[in-house]
Protein backbone atom coordinates (compact mmCIF):
# COMPACT_ATOMS: atom_id res chain seq x y z
CA UNK A 1 0.00 0.00 0.00
CA UNK A 2 0.73 3.81 -0.44
CA UNK A 3 0.70 5.77 2.31
CA UNK A 4 -2.10 8.55 1.72
CA UNK A 5 -0.25 10.69 4.28
CA UNK A 6 3.06 11.32 2.49
CA UNK A 7 1.17 11.65 -0.87
CA UNK A 8 -0.59 14.20 -0.01
CA UNK A 9 2.57 16.16 1.81
CA UNK A 10 4.63 15.45 -1.22
CA UNK A 11 1.86 16.71 -3.38
CA UNK A 12 1.54 20.12 -0.76
CA UNK A 13 5.27 20.49 -0.52
CA UNK A 14 5.86 21.05 -4.24
CA UNK A 15 3.03 23.02 -4.86
CA UNK A 16 3.95 25.40 -1.84
CA UNK A 17 7.63 24.79 -3.37
CA UNK A 18 6.45 26.48 -6.43
CA UNK A 19 4.43 28.56 -5.09
CA UNK A 20 1.19 27.20 -6.81
CA UNK A 21 -1.25 27.29 -4.68
CA UNK A 22 -3.20 24.89 -1.63
CA UNK A 23 -4.94 21.73 -2.50
CA UNK A 24 -7.87 20.82 -0.10
CA UNK A 25 -8.45 17.97 1.71
CA UNK A 26 -11.64 17.41 0.00
CA UNK A 27 -10.31 18.50 -3.35
CA UNK A 28 -7.10 16.09 -2.51
CA UNK A 29 -9.39 13.11 -1.75
CA UNK A 30 -11.23 13.50 -5.04
CA UNK A 31 -8.26 13.76 -6.94
CA UNK A 32 -6.43 10.91 -5.34
CA UNK A 33 -9.31 8.32 -5.49
CA UNK A 34 -9.58 9.19 -9.72
CA UNK A 35 -5.62 8.86 -10.45
CA UNK A 36 -5.95 5.58 -8.22
CA UNK A 37 -8.75 4.16 -10.38
CA UNK A 38 -6.76 4.80 -13.44
CA UNK A 39 -3.61 3.49 -12.84
CA UNK A 40 -5.32 0.53 -11.64
CA UNK A 41 -7.70 0.15 -15.04
CA UNK A 42 -3.90 1.19 -16.97
CA UNK A 43 -3.07 -2.52 -15.44
CA UNK A 44 -5.51 -4.57 -17.32
CA UNK A 45 -4.55 -2.62 -20.67
CA UNK A 46 -0.77 -3.29 -20.13
CA UNK A 47 -1.44 -6.73 -19.39
CA UNK A 48 -3.23 -7.49 -22.71
CA UNK A 49 -0.37 -5.44 -24.58
CA UNK A 50 2.48 -7.59 -23.50
CA UNK A 51 0.40 -10.77 -23.86
CA UNK A 52 0.53 -9.44 -27.55
CA UNK A 53 4.36 -9.48 -27.67
CA UNK A 54 6.10 -12.57 -29.02
CA UNK A 55 7.13 -14.88 -26.21
CA UNK A 56 10.89 -14.67 -27.22
CA UNK A 57 12.75 -12.53 -24.24
CA UNK A 58 12.43 -13.36 -20.67
CA UNK A 59 12.63 -9.48 -19.72
CA UNK A 60 8.48 -9.15 -20.66
CA UNK A 61 7.88 -12.33 -19.06
CA UNK A 62 9.12 -10.42 -15.78
CA UNK A 63 6.78 -7.31 -16.89
CA UNK A 64 3.69 -10.12 -16.97
CA UNK A 65 4.37 -11.26 -13.71
CA UNK A 66 4.65 -7.87 -12.32
CA UNK A 67 1.22 -6.66 -13.93
CA UNK A 68 -0.02 -10.18 -12.67
CA UNK A 69 1.01 -9.06 -8.99
CA UNK A 70 -0.35 -6.04 -9.11
CA UNK A 71 -3.89 -7.57 -9.96
CA UNK A 72 -3.72 -10.17 -7.65
CA UNK A 73 -3.83 -7.78 -4.50
CA UNK A 74 -7.49 -7.51 -5.71
CA UNK A 75 -8.43 -11.08 -6.35
CA UNK A 76 -11.24 -12.32 -4.20
CA UNK A 77 -13.38 -15.41 -3.78
CA UNK A 78 -17.49 -15.16 -2.87
CA UNK A 79 -20.95 -16.84 -2.42
CA UNK A 80 -22.98 -15.87 -4.92
CA UNK A 81 -26.03 -15.54 -3.44
CA UNK A 82 -29.35 -17.00 -5.47
CA UNK A 83 -32.08 -14.85 -6.77
CA UNK A 84 -35.44 -14.61 -9.09
CA UNK A 85 -34.13 -17.17 -11.57
CA UNK A 86 -30.58 -15.91 -11.32
CA UNK A 87 -27.45 -15.32 -8.80
CA UNK A 88 -25.83 -12.13 -7.79
CA UNK A 89 -22.41 -10.61 -7.26
CA UNK A 90 -20.73 -11.36 -4.01
CA UNK A 91 -19.94 -7.63 -3.38
CA UNK A 92 -21.70 -5.54 -6.17
CA UNK A 93 -20.20 -2.41 -4.11
CA UNK A 94 -16.86 -3.07 -4.50
CA UNK A 95 -17.20 -5.60 -7.42
CA UNK A 96 -14.77 -4.44 -10.60
CA UNK A 97 -14.56 -7.29 -12.74
CA UNK A 98 -16.07 -11.45 -13.03
CA UNK A 99 -13.35 -13.89 -13.25
CA UNK A 100 -13.83 -17.89 -12.72
CA UNK A 101 -17.56 -18.99 -11.78
CA UNK A 102 -17.52 -22.18 -10.23
CA UNK A 103 -20.15 -25.11 -8.78
CA UNK A 104 -20.39 -26.78 -5.85
CA UNK A 105 -16.42 -25.63 -5.43
CA UNK A 106 -14.91 -28.29 -7.81
CA UNK A 107 -16.47 -27.78 -11.33
CA UNK A 108 -15.95 -24.47 -13.60
CA UNK A 109 -19.05 -23.20 -15.23
CA UNK A 110 -17.97 -22.25 -19.03
CA UNK A 111 -19.35 -18.92 -20.47
CA UNK A 112 -21.80 -19.33 -23.42
CA UNK A 113 -23.02 -16.11 -25.55
CA UNK A 114 -27.12 -16.89 -26.37
CA UNK A 115 -26.64 -18.12 -29.81
CA UNK A 116 -24.34 -20.87 -28.26
CA UNK A 117 -26.87 -21.85 -25.88
CA UNK A 118 -29.59 -21.58 -28.42
CA UNK A 119 -27.46 -24.60 -29.94
CA UNK A 120 -26.41 -26.39 -27.67
CA UNK A 121 -30.26 -27.05 -26.19
CA UNK A 122 -31.01 -28.54 -29.47
CA UNK A 123 -28.80 -31.51 -28.44
CA UNK A 124 -28.97 -34.04 -25.64
CA UNK A 125 -25.41 -34.42 -25.92
CA UNK A 126 -24.59 -30.63 -25.91
CA UNK A 127 -27.15 -29.69 -23.34
CA UNK A 128 -25.69 -28.49 -20.33
CA UNK A 129 -26.07 -30.60 -17.15
CA UNK A 130 -25.51 -30.61 -13.85
CA UNK A 131 -21.63 -32.58 -15.08
CA UNK A 132 -21.57 -29.68 -17.34
CA UNK A 133 -23.18 -25.88 -16.58
CA UNK A 134 -22.66 -23.13 -18.57
CA UNK A 135 -23.39 -19.58 -17.61
CA UNK A 136 -24.24 -16.27 -19.21
CA UNK A 137 -23.76 -13.00 -17.53
CA UNK A 138 -25.91 -9.53 -17.77
CA UNK A 139 -26.17 -6.58 -16.31
CA UNK A 140 -24.37 -7.76 -13.11
CA UNK A 141 -26.21 -10.78 -13.09
CA UNK A 142 -24.98 -14.67 -13.40
CA UNK A 143 -27.60 -17.12 -15.31
CA UNK A 144 -26.96 -20.72 -14.40
CA UNK A 145 -27.87 -23.45 -16.75
CA UNK A 146 -29.39 -26.42 -16.21
CA UNK A 147 -31.96 -23.53 -14.41
CA UNK A 148 -31.98 -26.88 -12.00
CA UNK A 149 -29.19 -25.61 -10.61
CA UNK A 150 -30.14 -23.56 -7.61
CA UNK A 151 -27.17 -23.25 -5.09
CA UNK A 152 -23.34 -23.37 -4.75
CA UNK A 153 -22.47 -20.94 -6.76
CA UNK A 154 -19.19 -19.28 -6.45
CA UNK A 155 -17.03 -16.94 -8.61
CA UNK A 156 -14.00 -15.49 -8.28
CA UNK A 157 -13.55 -11.62 -9.12
CA UNK A 158 -11.52 -8.66 -8.72
CA UNK A 159 -12.57 -5.74 -6.38
CA UNK A 160 -12.11 -1.97 -7.39
CA UNK A 161 -9.68 -0.23 -5.20
CA UNK A 162 -10.85 1.62 -1.86
CA UNK A 163 -10.95 5.51 -2.61
CA UNK A 164 -8.50 6.75 -0.76
CA UNK A 165 -9.08 9.27 2.10
CA UNK A 166 -6.80 11.75 3.55
CA UNK A 167 -9.22 12.01 6.68
CA UNK A 168 -8.63 15.43 9.32
CA UNK A 169 -9.41 16.67 12.53
CA UNK A 170 -9.42 21.21 12.42
CA UNK A 171 -7.01 22.75 15.06
CA UNK A 172 -7.32 25.16 17.25
CA UNK A 173 -5.81 27.52 14.93
CA UNK A 174 -8.14 25.98 11.89
CA UNK A 175 -5.38 23.88 10.43
CA UNK A 176 -6.03 20.01 9.28
CA UNK A 177 -4.60 18.03 11.59
CA UNK A 178 -4.56 14.20 10.01
CA UNK A 179 -6.22 11.57 11.59
CA UNK A 180 -4.75 8.67 10.71
CA UNK A 181 -7.19 5.83 12.48
CA UNK A 182 -10.00 7.56 10.03
CA UNK A 183 -7.93 7.64 7.12
CA UNK A 184 -8.27 4.95 3.95
CA UNK A 185 -5.07 3.87 2.45
CA UNK A 186 -4.18 3.59 -1.80
CA UNK A 187 -4.22 -0.17 -2.24
CA UNK A 188 -1.84 0.01 -5.14
CA UNK A 189 1.67 -1.66 -4.44
CA UNK A 190 4.62 1.18 -3.28
CA UNK A 191 5.83 1.14 -6.71
CA UNK A 192 3.28 3.39 -7.87
CA UNK A 193 3.86 6.28 -5.25
CA UNK A 194 6.25 8.34 -7.56
CA UNK A 195 2.99 7.60 -10.34
CA UNK A 196 0.19 8.85 -7.70
CA UNK A 197 2.07 11.89 -6.79
CA UNK A 198 2.75 13.17 -10.32
CA UNK A 199 -0.56 12.29 -12.00
CA UNK A 200 -2.38 13.97 -8.73
CA UNK A 201 -0.17 17.13 -9.40
CA UNK A 202 -1.22 16.97 -13.05
CA UNK A 203 -4.84 17.29 -11.35
CA UNK A 204 -3.99 19.90 -8.80
CA UNK A 205 -2.78 22.25 -11.95
CA UNK A 206 -6.35 21.72 -13.43
CA UNK A 207 -8.22 22.59 -9.64
CA UNK A 208 -5.99 25.81 -8.85
CA UNK A 209 -6.01 26.59 -12.72
CA UNK A 210 -2.23 26.48 -12.65
CA UNK A 211 -1.32 25.78 -16.61
CA UNK A 212 2.22 25.32 -15.88
CA UNK A 213 2.13 22.59 -13.08
CA UNK A 214 -0.10 20.83 -15.74
CA UNK A 215 1.92 20.92 -18.39
CA UNK A 216 4.96 19.84 -16.27
CA UNK A 217 3.55 16.99 -14.52
CA UNK A 218 1.55 15.74 -18.13
CA UNK A 219 5.49 15.62 -19.73
CA UNK A 220 6.22 13.36 -16.39
CA UNK A 221 3.37 10.77 -16.57
CA UNK A 222 3.89 10.51 -20.20
CA UNK A 223 7.80 10.16 -19.25
CA UNK A 224 7.00 7.52 -16.88
CA UNK A 225 4.31 5.36 -19.32
CA UNK A 226 6.77 5.54 -22.15
CA UNK A 227 9.74 3.95 -19.47
CA UNK A 228 7.25 1.12 -18.06
CA UNK A 229 6.49 -0.20 -21.02
CA UNK A 230 9.77 0.29 -23.48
Amino acid sequence: MVDVNTVYRTVLLILNKEQRGYLTPDEFNSTAAQVQLEIFNEYFEDLNQQFRVADNDTEYSARIKSLQEKIAVFQRVGICPPAAGYFTLPDPTNFYKLGTVIYNDDKEVQYVQPNDLLEMNLSPLTKPSKYWPVYQYKDSKIYIYPTIITTGITCTYLKKPADPIWNFAIGQYGEYLYNSALSVQFELAPIEQTNLITRILLYSGIVIDDPQIVQVATQQVQAETVNSKS
